[in-house]
């Protein structure tokens, strides 16, 4: 009568049986096959398509916009082929709508399909929206480097100045896909009406208005041909600091053209920033966010930074990669 071997009576049987060395192998053998074999990428592509559906409906608040206008446009989405996901966010007149599609699908494929089933259902959008914004994202929006300006010399204004020169040369001397200027304050023309020399003068806000934009064009009025040599002629010109708005003639009273500046105030000044960068300790700051084309071209990212560094900074400036 033999004796039931137990776990370590098994154990030993099996790595005494004579195929163990065998099996071993084998196992060894297809686990460097299937290393060797597995596909592979330093950079994976991998397609997740998401769309962003911005609708306006202006007057309305959250709630309102979710009952009337969210509802329908889930409904409208949720029949497209693919779609995996829907995130809504509702806000004060608008609504933001995210689609994502499900892994693998195609990125042109799946905006097509998007824009056809809003444009073929636009009747049944509720009175008083507006028309649909589709906007295709991608990982390669995230954005790849961030230079953060400051100084003490400087202000908002100066700031958003200097790093909009960088933002041209490096858009020029670099592989980027975008860069966004955050925080500062852009230059800006602000006019600021005199309603009392208006009625003293009989000059109504259009009328200030159509002088303002016909006095800031300019447009191809011809060409002169002439020695094998082609000659452009243009006519107009754009305003180009506040003295050339004081300067515009904005109507006429007894006898007398009437100037801007005897009913409206300029100043040429920076516009009220939506975005703000700020240190507390330091003072305000501005910061440049680049994108590259897509994930393979980070390896150019050294070379960026490289150029940033070596850009001729005005003295008293000061920057930080991040």
């Amino acid at each position: 009568m033999t004796t039931p071997l137990g776990p370590a009576g098994r154990i030993a049987a099996f790595v005494h049986f004579k195929l163990t060395p065998l099996v071993i192998l084998a196992s060894l053998a297809m686990g460097v096959f299937s290393v060797l074999m597995l596909p592979r990428e330093e950079e994976p592509q991998i397609q997740v398509p998401m769309v962003d559906v911005m609708v306006g409906m202006p007057g309305l608040s959250p709630v309102e916009i979710e009952q009337r206008l969210i509802k329908p446009l889930e409904k409208l989405l949720w029949e497209i082929p693919g779609v995996e996901y829907l995130y809504s966010t509702s806000m004060p007149g608008q609504v933001l709508v995210i689609v994502r599609f499900k892994v693998g699908e195609d990125e042109g494929a799946s905006i097509v399909k998007l824009n056809q089933k809003i444009a073929g259902n636009l009747d049944r959008m509720p009175p008083g929206a507006m028309q649909p914004l589709v906007k295709l994202r991608s990982i390669d929006d995230v954005p790849i480097l961030a230079l953060t300006l400051h100084s003490k010399r400087y202000g908002p204004f100066e700031l958003h100045r200097i790093a909009s020169q960088l933002e041209d040369q490096i858009k020029e001397a670099t592989a980027v896909s975008s860069v966004a200027v955050i925080s500062g304050h852009r230059r800006e023309m602000r006019v600021t009406l005199d309603l009392e020399r208006m009625e003293a003068r009989r000059i109504p806000p259009d009328a200030i208005w159509k002088a303002i934009a016909g006095n800031n064009q300019r447009y191809a009025a011809g060409r002169i041909s002439k020695d094998n040599a082609e000659r452009i002629v243009e006519a107009g010109e754009l305003l180009r600091n506040a003295e050339d708005l004081h300067a515009i003639v904005v109507g006429a009273a007894a006898g007398k053209p009437v100037f801007l500046r005897d009913v409206a105030r300029v100043e040429d000044t920076g516009a009220e920033p939506s975005e703000y960068v700020f240190h507390v300790e330091r003072g305000p700051r501005l910061r440049l966010r680049l994108q590259l084309p897509s994930a393979r071209e980070r390896m150019r990212l050294p070379l960026l930074m490289a150029y940033c560094a070596r850009w001729n900074w005005p003295r008293g400036m000061c920057s930080r990669v991040m």
